[in-house]
């Protein structure tokens, strides 16, 4: 797990090297044990091989890799500012898979023709490596980042759909003259990249990409738009102007001293996959294959514990993690529920996380959050976070922050509602809709998290209502662009499998995208056993009867309302084998801190603070008076205003760290 940055010339202008290190320094939480960077100089050649380099390690890190075998390239450190660099790659390095100087990036094979940046992990790098040894290949270290060297030199753009893990990196091809950008299928690890009239810069991090100096930062409104819309970004657009998010399973080939060529996709869909509808069946494969994705993603060489929340999902994952690390340590966050009512009351999980621990046998730490601890985070999280997705994470900043203390790497289980589903009071709009065009329309208005869409407008300025009208085009080409998935010929359930399927690309995206963010920030990777790649064709091979309860689909029962535990229902009875009965069938509790109540209560003072204060107010987004309103009906009880207020904290964060704190850049 790490951070990664780089500069391209599209023109052949050349840049200074300081602005790739730059990058990489305002990252270094990603990476806080080692650093490097490889130059290139394009439109030379020599002894048939691309133009030359020069690779060196940040000599902040000089103790640890002064045993690093050197190769200093064409050039020498010194030398280099006054040569015209054309391609630059950074790296900072979180060290979980071989911990030795090996392991440094950037990384090239054995000919120097390709060099690889790599941020994340490849959990069958083991298997993939024994079967290359068998072709004559040999290896100088034990990561998986030279696995994907050895396998690129192999199959090229094939090697990825080899890959089970979650990556976002960069592999230039010297010989050639091309990079590759590429990211995960399921987007476990970000990457984002600004195309300028000489130059795609790229980073794990959007903060990189401003600090290059090659980016101004700004507010697209249109982006801003469709987030306070969804409270997410369903688009490859970001917050920033004309910084976009590379989508899950995609690939884009640049030209150095060109063009960008192409963006494609490298994973198309589930369509193909074994179709499942036998209960039995599903239940076997499912609790092997779960299992078998829990181990897999064990390897490491640095201390792994999990989250507990006391939850199905995560106690499987506890149960089996622990089966191969004893006294695994946990971790969960509380509330303190003083002065709290309502349905809130039910928010703090410690009780069922410590009966688990005790049941499990782990070594357990919880973290207790109050009122006031909203605020006292904002400001840190929110320079972090910089690309704010859906719901409200203050909750899992504390929790990290805790688990970072005693370990790398952490286990969690995002992923098992989106394959599952986990939300089926989601699916109720199923049971109203006419037809397939009905559907999409009482689709489109349940998404709108923040405000009803006939609000909506009150809260734009007129220059941004304008582009409210671009949001259906949005929505729609969600679905078009999605994965391709099986059909099964009844529309209820058809219509379910077209609801995980959005789920899983817009909902998982944003929770993935925090979650990365919020781990890093600490310098713990976290890793999500539930996107394991067999555990997910599984799942999508499966019959969406298996994990929804449809009794209630037909016209005799329009009326009966979903519970919570008539989702993930495969998943539920696969689970018996690692939990007791409680704990499979209990309610899902999403993790949530009481800020229906806390908002209305010392929180209040805080958000009024931000919110209405003339800074924000100057802004031309948003109108005063019904923001004023909608704080007003929060503080009095009358709506529970908890996502907006969250929301207009995040942007305004944003637009204080990165819009009007532009810090000065590296010129050249």
């Amino acid at each position: 797990m790490c951070g990664i940055a780089g500069i391209v010339s599209l023109t052949g202008k050349p840049f200074a090297p300081a602005r790739v290190k730059a990058m990489c320094d305002v990252m270094a939480h990603r990476g806080p044990d080692d650093a490097g960077y490889t130059f290139f100089r394009l439109g030379e050649r020599q002894n048939g091989e691309g133009g030359y380099w020069c690779s060196f390690t940040d000599p902040a890190f000089k103790h640890i890799n002064e045993n690093r075998p050197v190769f200093g390239g064409n050039y020498a450190q010194e030398e280099l500012a006054r040569h015209p660099i054309t391609v630059g790659l950074g790296h900072r390095r979180l060290s979980i898979i071989d911990l030795t100087h090996y392991g440094h990036q950037p990384m090239s094979n054995s000919d120097r023709r390709y060099w690889v940046i790599f941020n994340g992990e490849i959990y069958n790098f083991p298997e993939l490596k024994s079967e290359l040894e068998c072709k004559g290949h040999v290896f100088r270290t034990r990561t998986d980042t030279e696995v994907l060297l050895h396998l690129w030199e192999e199959q090229k753009i094939e090697a990825l759909s080899r890959l089970n893990g979650m990556f976002a990196f960069a592999l230039y091809d010297r010989l050639e003259n091309e990079l590759i950008l590429a990211r995960d299928r399921f987007g476990v690890k970000p990457l984002y990249y600004a195309v300028t009239d000489d130059y795609i810069v790229f980073a794990s991090e959007i903060k990189a990409i401003l600090r290059s100096g090659l980016v101004e930062p700004s507010i697209d409104p249109s982006a801003l738009v469709e987030y306070m819309t969804f409270q997410n970004i369903f688009s490859d657009k970001t917050l920033f102007r004309n910084i976009h998010l590379l989508e899950p399973g995609k690939v884009i080939y640049v030209k150095p001293g060109c063009k960008i060529a192409r963006i494609s996709s490298f994973h198309t869909g589930y369509a193909d996959v074994p179709r499942i509808s036998d209960p039995e069946e599903a239940r076997e494969r499912v609790g092997e294959g779960f299992s078998r994705a829990v181990q897999r993603q064990l390897i490491s060489d640095v201390p792994v514990g999990a989250y507990l929340s006391g939850g199905m999902d995560s106690g499987s994952i506890v149960a089996l993690a622990g089966r191969a690390i004893p006294r695994l340590t946990t971790f969960t966050c509380g509330f303190d529920l003083t002065n709290v009512n309502g349905m809130e009351q039910g928010f703090d999980e410690r009780p069922s996380a410590e009966k688990l621990s005790y049941l499990l046998q782990t070594e357990h730490y919880d973290v207790v959050l109050h009122a006031g601890d909203m605020p006292a985070a904002m400001e840190s999280l929110t320079w972090h976070l910089e690309d704010p997705r859906v719901g409200m994470c203050y909750q899992n900043w504390y929790v990290a922050k805790l688990a970072s203390r005693f370990v790398k790497v952490c286990l969690a289980g995002t992923g098992g509602d989106e394959l599952f589903g986990g939300y089926p009071w989601r699916y109720r709009i199923i049971l109203d809709a006419e037809n397939q065009d009905d559907f999409m329309k009482q689709y489109f208005r349940y998404w709108h998290r923040l405000l009803s869409p006939e609000e909506s407008p009150q809260l734009f300025s007129a220059d941004l209502q304008r582009h409210l009208a671009e949001l259906p085009e949005i929505f729609r080409g969600v679905f078009e662009e999605m994965p391709s998935a099986p059909q099964w010929g009844d529309p209820y359930q058809d219509r379910i499998q077209q609801a995980l399927r959005f789920e899983y690309r817009t909902f998982l995206q944003g929770l993935l995208i925090v979650e990365d963010r919020i781990s890093m920030a600490h310098g713990m990777e976290t890793r999500v056993p539930f996107l394991d790649n067999d555990l997910a064709d599984l799942a999508w091979g499966m019959s969406p009867s298996l994990k929804v309860n449809l009794a209630g689909l037909n016209q005799a029962d329009r009326s009966k309302q979903f519970a919570s535990v008539d989702g993930k229902i495969v998943l539920r009875n696969a689970m018996e084998r690692f939990l007791p009965e409680e704990f499979t069938k209990q309610k899902k509790q999403g993790f949530s801190a009481p800020d229906e109540n806390w908002y209305r209560g010392p929180s209040m003072e805080y958000i009024r603070e931000i919110l209405l204060d003339s800074r924000t107010l100057s802004r031309p987004w948003f109108e005063q008076e019904f923001v004023r309103r909608c704080l007003d009906d929060h503080m009095k009880g009358q709506r529970n205003h908890r996502l907006l207020i969250w929301s207009l904290l995040s942007t305004e964060w944003l637009q204080r760290h990165y819009i009007d704190a532009a810090q000065p850049t590296v010129e050249g």
